[in-house]
């Protein structure tokens, strides 16, 4: 068995697009959380003993550039954002459920005092049927 050889040029772009890719927020690989040489491993789909290896300087490069960048990829602060939004969301939604439930309840408790009270005027209604009517004054 023979091995390939290296193209070591294609690897250092591979990796330095990869870079790029992560400190622009639009990972393909990997998972867009952290600016870390794990992630630009997985991004440039490469072996770890070979980026690092091989191509420290790419990855001391990147390194130096993400905490030169000194902020959350925008694909993150959006995600971020857009969680804190929904955290909000979720939290006055349960508030309004809240409230329905205890409209609900009170609704119920309505519901059985108006049976009840249907159902005492029916027993009145037939105790006031059974008096016997006595005849008009005839003219």
């Amino acid at each position: 068995m023979t091995r390939r050889n290296r193209d070591r040029n294609a690897e250092r772009e591979t990796i330095r697009a990869a870079a790029t890719r992560l400190l622009a927020g639009t990972p393909i690989r990997s998972t867009a959380g952290k600016l870390t040489g794990t992630e630009l491993i997985a991004e440039c789909g490469l072996r770890r003993d070979i980026v690092y290896g091989d191509h420290k300087d790419v990855v001391d490069e990147f390194k130096a550039r993400a905490r030169a960048q000194n902020f959350t990829p925008q694909v993150a602060q959006h995600m971020a954002e857009a969680n804190a939004a929904l955290r909000d969301a979720l939290a006055k939604t349960k508030d309004e459920l809240a409230a329905e439930r205890e409209r609900v309840r009170a609704l119920v408790r309505a519901a059985a005092e108006l049976s009840l009270e249907l159902a005492q005027a029916r027993e009145e209604l037939a105790a006031a049927q059974q008096v016997t009517r006595l005849p008009g004054a005839q003219r």
